[in-house]
């Protein structure tokens, strides 16, 4: 069994649904919650697992404290010192 995901144009969507009857045999639909909530849940969560295998084996660059507030204070200079353009 493949489980995919499928997007139909709203015109197009009784069409769809009606053969997806004809054929339920195999075929079944559910709703997946948590696409319901974000469209790009699956996308998200791929970055954020990259972005902790990064941070945990070392190949992602870390700040300390101090190199942060640094950056920090730097970043809101800048966006301050661009607030009127």
């Amino acid at each position: 069994m493949h489980t995919i995901s499928v997007q139909i144009q709203d015109n197009y969507l009784q069409k769809f649904m009606n053969y997806v009857n004809n054929h339920s045999e195999s075929i079944t639909i559910t709703k997946d919650k948590n696409l319901e909530h974000d469209p790009y849940f699956y996308e998200r969560k791929k970055e954020l697992e990259q972005v902790i295998e990064e941070s945990e084996n070392g190949t992602m660059e870390m700040l300390s404290q101090e190199q942060y507030d640094n950056e920090m204070e730097i970043f809101f200079k800048d966006l301050k010192a661009n607030e009127n353009l």
